[in-house]
């Protein structure tokens, strides 16, 4: 994953489920949080496991950031082209939520209700339970390892405070070996610290990216 979006967004806490009912159609929302595509897929077969009598199961999902480049896709799922994935996607994206899954499922009621009648039910569904959904703020972090001399570890504990990270591990040897983490977003403002504050005497490896 590039560093172009690393920075924090919201992500479902907890799933909810929220019904509205239109016209004596019902349409009930699940909103759950999904990492990848595979997790999203499983969700939906789920909810039309869940719901195996209703007419539709119609979904859209954004696996990853909300912005920047992730993975998203809709399903209409028998309802008219542009009527219900899209809608709820657009939805999803307005909000700026990331790992989210919105499963709509529809029960006819038996009054049609058109392309605006759907498009409106299915993105007031999605925004209804949106509103309602309880986030959680993802902060994207990085590893790295600092080698430094012993008078500078409580320099850098201090760097550590003031940008946001962690101590993972801590090795002593001939010199002070730190494992740390911190946001993505403060990666190089704690590079630039550590070098101005070590002289240049500290080394700080950066491994690959991952988040927390």
């Amino acid at each position: 994953m590039s560093e172009q979006s690393e920075s924090s967004y919201a992500i479902p806490a907890e799933s909810i489920t929220v019904e509205h009912e239109v016209k004596r159609s019902r349409f009930i929302a699940l909103v759950e949080r999904i990492q990848d595509r595979q997790q999203a897929l499983a969700a939906i077969e789920q909810a039309k496991m869940r719901y195996p009598d209703a007419r539709h199961h119609c979904w859209a999902y954004i696996a990853g950031p909300p912005e920047g480049a992730t993975s998203i896709a809709f399903n209409d799922d028998g309802e008219p082209q542009g009527t219900a994935g899209k809608p709820i996607l657009n939805v999803l994206q307005h909000h700026k939520i990331g790992e989210v899954l919105v499963v709509v499922v529809r029960y006819f009621g038996g009054i049609k209700l058109g392309v605006g009648g759907l498009v409106r039910a299915y993105s007031g569904v999605t925004q209804a339970a949106l509103q309602q959904l309880p986030t959680t703020l993802k902060v994207p972090c990085i590893t790295a390892t600092v080698s430094c001399q012993y008078p500078f570890e409580p320099i850098l504990k201090t760097l550590l405070s003031d940008y946001q990270g962690t101590i993972i591990d801590c090795q002593y040897t001939d010199q002070v070996v730190m494992a740390i983490q911190l946001p993505v977003e403060n990666k190089q403002l704690m590079a630039t610290a550590i070098i101005n504050k070590s002289k240049g005497q500290a080394i700080v490896s950066w491994p690959a990216y991952h988040e927390k």
